[in-house]
This record gives C-alpha cells, sequence and structure tokens, in this order.
C-alpha cells in the first residue's frame, strides 16, 4: 500500500470519517474526581494550586454529588482533611473521622454514587508520613496493621472501594485479610500498585495538608527512573488480592501504563495527578494553550496508554466537553 494507491488522508478529511476510524475514546463512565473533605459547615475552599477545585465540609457533599451526576461521572475518590493529627495518624480509622462521616453522606443524600476511600496515613499523622515512625523510619509492619484497620473503618461506613496509596509491603494481603475476615469479602481494592516518589505531587500536598515535616518519601514509592520494578509491584499485588491496578502519576509514567497493560490483563486506573492538572490550568490561564483541547489530549493519552480508569481533577471539565 503505496501512494497514490493508499492516501491516509482520504479518511481524515471531515469530522464524521475521522470519527468513523477512531481507534481511542474516552467515556464519562471513566472517569473519577477527586474530592477533599474538611471539618467545619458551608465550607466550599479553593485550593489555588489547583484552580477550579476545592475543599469542602460534608454539608456541601450533597450538592457536589448532584453536579458530578448531573455531568455523567458517578465516581469520586475521597480525601480527608482531619480537625487533629498524632504520630499514629489516629484520627484515619475513626468511626466519627472525616472520611467516615463524609462517605456516609454520600451514601445518604446520594447512594448511586460509587465512592472509593484512599487508605493512608499522610494527612492524619503529625509528621506527614504515610505511616508509623519507629526509630526515626516508617515501620512496614506496624504501618499495614493500621492501614488494615483504616481500610475496615471505610468498609464499614459504605465505601464501595477502597485504595491503598502508601506503598507499603504486604498491605494488600493485610487488607483483604481484614475486610474478608469482617465480611466486606465484597468490597474491592484498588491498589496504588506504582505509585512513584514524583515531583508531581505539590499541589496535592498543599490541598491536603501531608507533606513531611522531615525527609522524604523515597524510603517507600519507587524510583522515577525504574521501570521493571513496576511490573514486579503490581505482580505482588495480584497475588495479594488486589482488584484494580494504579499506576500515578500517570502522563510522565505512559510507559508504564503501556507495559502493564501489555503484561496482565487487570482492570488498570492512572492517577492523573495535581501537578499534571494545575500545569495545563497555569498554561491555558496565561494564554499559552487552549486547556481544554489540552485536558482532552491528555485523558485521551492515557486511555490510549491502556488505562481503564482515568482519576483527574479536570474530570468535570472533560465531562462537559464529551456532552458537546
Amino acid at each position: 500500500m503505496v501512494f497514490p494507491e493508499y492516501r491516509p488522508r482520504r479518511m481524515r478529511r471531515n469530522r464524521q470519517l475521522r470519527s468513523l476510524i477512531c481507534e481511542t475514546r474516552v467515556s464519562v463512565e471513566q472517569l473519577v474526581y477527586p474530592l477533599f473533605i474538611m471539618p467545619g459547615k458551608k465550607i466550599k475552599e479553593p485550593i489555588s494550586s489547583m484552580p477550579g477545585v476545592f475543599r469542602l465540609s460534608i454539608d456541601q457533599l450533597a450538592a457536589e454529588a448532584k453536579e458530578l451526576q448531573k455531568l455523567g461521572i458517578n465516581h469520586v475518590l475521597l480525601f480527608g482533611l482531619p480537625a487533629k493529627k498524632d504520630p499514629a495518624g489516629s484520627g484515619a480509622f475513626g468511626r466519627d473521622g472525616i472520611v467516615q462521616l463524609a462517605i456516609k453522606e454520600l451514601k445518604n443524600k446520594a447512594p448511586d454514587l460509587m465512592v472509593t476511600t484512599d487508605v493512608c496515613m499522610c494527612e492524619y499523622t503529625s509528621h506527614g508520613h504515610c505511616g508509623i515512625i519507629v526509630q526515626g523510619q516508617v515501620d512496614n509492619d506496624a504501618t499495614i496493621e493500621q492501614l488494615g484497620r483504616i481500610a475496615l473503618s471505610h468498609a464499614e461506613a459504605g465505601a464501595d472501594i477502597v485504595a491503598p496509596s502508601d506503598m507499603m509491603d504486604g498491605r494488600i494481603s493485610e487488607i483483604r485479610a481484614a475486610l474478608d475476615e469482617n465480611h466486606f469479602d465484597q468490597v474491592p481494592i484498588m491498589s496504588y500498585a506504582v505509585k512513584y516518589a514524583s515531583a508531581f505531587y505539590g499541589p496535592f500536598r498543599d490541598a491536603a495538608a501531608c507533606a513531611p515535616q522531615e525527609g522524604d518519601r523515597q524510603g517507600y514509592q519507587m524510583d522515577p527512573g525504574n521501570s521493571r520494578e513496576a511490573l514486579r509491584e503490581a505482580n505482588l499485588d495480584i497475588d495479594e488480592g488486589a482488584d484494580i491496578l494504579m499506576v500515578k502519576p500517570a502522563v510522565a509514567y505512559l510507559d508504564i501504563i503501556k507495559s502493564l497493560r501489555d503484561e496482565c490483563d487487570m482492570p488498570i486506573a492512572a492517577y492523573h495527578v495535581s501537578g499534571e492538572y494545575a500545569m495545563i490550568k497555569a498554561a491555558a490561564a496565561n494564554g499559552w494553550i487552549d486547556g481544554d483541547r489540552v485536558l482532552h489530549e491528555t485523558i485521551l493519552s492515557i486511555v490510549r496508554a491502556g488505562a481503564d480508569i482515568v482519576i483527574t481533577y479536570g474530570a468535570k471539565d472533560m465531562a462537559r466537553m464529551l456532552r458537546g
């Protein structure tokens, strides 16, 4: 098939033909919208580093859920900002914890909305790390025991999916056992299976007030230079009982998403993280790019790489574009 017999431009000459042969499409059903929940009442607080994203008090969730569902978005990922923090992150698993109360509110006011919860400790620890500190280091085995308690408390509150983001070894099996032993065997685990120690998390740490007070997270999150390790991490989580694998960040790690898609048949989620989102918004605000088109192209690239699910702060904007 060489020119002039084959002319690829024939199939690009109008929108209808381009649509007919489009290989990759994004649907609103693939989108998950993160929510930041904080104590108080009547709070809808803008996050300056993530334009269009807010911290919400629990009494604002019903209106937020209504807006999301009107756009066709039926899945959220919850993050909590507790009133108090301590070294053990004990506020993460209390029955009256911020996330637990938010789950109950959403399940009461918007029962059809799928609620996934972030299972981690960084927002709840006074030191800002994702686990329990012993002799200056995050203790893996003490931390996973705590993570099991947190995941169970989320399931008891009504969470549809739990999503551990800590990157501790063995936490999937610990959480799976905690859920199964307490009759929550039908609650899936979306594992942050491949989470890199990335510089793209800055706006999130601002939003969730969870930056480490000392040191960094390179001792448990992955080295950005490693790709083969991603497959090992993913396979470990599959063996331990994960139902969905996540890659985080997304755009800077499209090759990792593609590698996982080629190697396994599990559902794959990708987190289009705060820094990736904020760069689009900042460039668009300066008139340097068409923000909507760049967001659409970005999400399309994540799906094209192999992601089935895209967690993005741009879910609302994307849903509006998909509706035309």
